[in-house]
Formats: C-alpha cells, sequence, structure tokens
C-alpha cells in the first residue's frame, strides 16, 4: 500500500464511522462498533501499520492524519456514548414515574409512653414555678435514703419486706432507693440556701401489684429551703401544680398526715373520676378521693443533717408519684396498664 492509497484507506475509514456512529440506538451498538474501529484489532489500528512501510518524508505526512483521525473518532464515540447514557435514563425514568398524586404507603412511627408524656407535663408546670432539676443514684446508701430524713433504725420502711437491700462486698448499707428523697439530702450538703428543686426518677418498694400499686414506680420530689418558709408557700403551689395539671375545675383536698422526714406532714387528693355510683371502685377502694402526693415542712432534724441552721431557715418538701398521677390525667383504671405494652393502649397517646 501506497502514500496515495493509505490516504484513501483512512477517509473511507473516516466516512463509514461517521455514518455508523450516527446510526447507532443503542450503547451495545455503539460499543460493539467503537470496538471494530478503535480496538486492539480493530480498523485504526490495522491501517496505522502500514507507516512502517513508508519512507521519512511520507511518515511526516502519514503520521500526523492517522493521530487526527483517532482523535476526531474518539471524540464522536464519546459524544454519542453520552447521548445514549442520557437518552436511556430519560427512557428508564419515563418508565418510573412516580403519580404524587397518589395516596402514601401507610407505616407506623414511634410514639412518647403515657408516662413520657405525664411526667413532662408535670415538670414544665414545676419549671414555671421556679423549681430547677436535680439527680441522684438509684442504688444509695442507707444514710441518705434514711438516716438524714429522720427515719429511725427502727421505722418499718426499713425492714426487708419493704426495701430491697443490695448485697454487695463493699458496703452492708446499700438498698435501691425508696423514694427521690435522697436527692434532696445530697443537694442540700452540696448547696446553701435558698434551694428550690425538683428530683424526678424510679424508687422501688416491696408493694404488692394491684390496680394501683407497682413495686416499680416513679416520682417527683419536690424541695424548697429558704427563709420564713410556710405551710402557705406549699399549698399555694401544690395548689397552682394540681391546677396546671387537672385544670381549674379538679378537686383537691388537704389532709393532715405524718411523715418522718416533715413536720407538720400532710397528704394531697384529687376527687376520683372513676367511681361509679353503687359500684366499688378499685382505684380509689370506694373512698371517692385518690391519694396523690405527701408533704410538708421540712423536719429540724433533716436540716441539721445537711448542716442548714433551722433557726435560720425553713422550707417545705412533697413526693408525687407519677403514675397515680398519669391515672387520673389519661383516663386509666388500673396502674398495670403502663406496662404491659399493650400496643393498642399506647397507640391512644
Amino acid at each position: 500500500m501506497n502514500i496515495i492509497q493509505w490516504k484513501t484507506t483512512v477517509k473511507d475509514i473516516e466516512t463509514k464511522y461517521l455514518k455508523l456512529v450516527e446510526k447507532a440506538n443503542t450503547l451495545t451498538e455503539l460499543d460493539n462498533i467503537k470496538t471494530a474501529c478503535l480496538g486492539r484489532k480493530g480498523e485504526i489500528n490495522d491501517v496505522l501499520k502500514h507507516l512502517k512501510n513508508f519512507s521519512i518524508e511520507e511518515k511526516k505526512q502519514a503520521g500526523p492524519l492517522g493521530n487526527k483521525l483517532k482523535n476526531k473518532l474518539t471524540e464522536i464515540f464519546d459524544t454519542k456514548l453520552n447521548t445514549l447514557n442520557i437518552g436511556e435514563m430519560n427512557e428508564i425514568l419515563n418508565k418510573e414515574t412516580i403519580d404524587l398524586s397518589l395516596p402514601a404507603y401507610p407505616f407506623k412511627t414511634g410514639k412518647k409512653h403515657p408516662l413520657t408524656i405525664a411526667q413532662k407535663k408535670m415538670t414544665d408546670i414545676l419549671f414555671k414555678l421556679g423549681f430547677n432539676l436535680a439527680d441522684g443514684p438509684v442504688i444509695e446508701q442507707e444514710f441518705y435514703n434514711f438516716d438524714a430524713l429522720n427515719i429511725s433504725k427502727n421505722h418499718p420502711a426499713r425492714d426487708e419486706q419493704d426495701t430491697f437491700f443490695v448485697e454487695n462486698k463493699i458496703k452492708d448499707d446499700l438498698v435501691l432507693r425508696t423514694h427521690t428523697s435522697n436527692v434532696q439530702i445530697r443537694y442540700m450538703k452540696k448547696n446553701k440556701p435558698p434551694i428550690r428543686i425538683i428530683s424526678p426518677g424510679k424508687v422501688f418498694r416491696k408493694d404488692d401489684v394491684d390496680a394501683s400499686h407497682t413495686p416499680v414506680f416513679h416520682q417527683i420530689e419536690g424541695l424548697y429551703i429558704d427563709k420564713k418558709v410556710s405551710m402557705a408557700d406549699l399549698k399555694q403551689d401544690l395548689n397552682s401544680f394540681m391546677q396546671g395539671l387537672f385544670g381549674n375545675k379538679a378537686e383537691i383536698r388537704f389532709r393532715p398526715s405524718y411523715f418522718p422526714f416533715v413536720e407538720p406532714g400532710v397528704e394531697v387528693d384529687v376527687k376520683c373520676t372513676f367511681c361509679q355510683k353503687g359500684k366499688p371502685c378499685s382505684v380509689c377502694k370506694s373512698t371517692g378521693w385518690i391519694e396523690m402526693l405527701g408533704a410538708g415542712i421540712v423536719h429540724p432534724n433533716v436540716l441539721k443533717n445537711v448542716n442548714i441552721d433551722s433557726e435560720q431557715y425553713s422550707g417545705y418538701a412533697f413526693g408525687m408519684g407519677v403514675e397515680r398521677l398519669a391515672m387520673v390525667l389519661f383516663g386509666i383504671r388500673d396502674i398495670r396498664t403502663f406496662y404491659e405494652n399493650d400496643v393498642r393502649n399506647l397507640e391512644q397517646f
């Protein structure tokens, strides 16, 4: 093959593959054409092999022509490949078009547990009343759970039939806290008055399980220590709390009671909303009232145990069961409903 024949062959190859590339409609078809043209055994490499038979002057003419053809066809193939890719993608998208007017597939979402909802509502009200949050250990020493709270060594609450004692090799006096009052003691030992805190959390008592009792439940306890704090302050704050939780129509009563860590002490009851005329009520034991919380003026001995001068400072404390308040709040007759994990009940909240 002489130089003239070689140039003619190059021109024919260019014309041939320009037409083939233009007619290609699929990526597979284009890939086959590219292999036949630019592949290792393709026509371009085949025609370039003849360059070795040319003179130096002929190689100077043929070399640039061969490279120019190869670059031109490579560019044409890339352009066509991009065009076909876009076309195939559009075709796929057209086939998979989603009708946005169709209703979405239903799916279940998680919800907050009713006790979480109730506790959040209670703490929000107390925050508005000026209380701050405090926390403490669940496994506690007897000093913080009993001794510092003026609970004597022979008090029934310290019996194994009422309290969960923790067996361990380090300390002999560990219990699962029976209230969150231990948080109040720890806080008072580290902070000076004025003090205004709440301490929500789990507590543990060896109660028999029934419609209104369970051995593991949740409490929110409050403490206010300052100069000249009186029972009037306690009653005002508890009235505000109950009205914020149940509304202004809630029927509430205060009645005298005894707790070792307060003097005087009171219990606050809410009118039972579950009683039906002529039928026994398992929630309030047919008394017409549900015990909501205990409270009172902090005993001077408690202040003494945390090095606060009871002559200069006074205060009140209260403790409430989240479950019992939630029962009235949500109209739940049995406290065990909170722990049965029945989705039908939980979905209502």
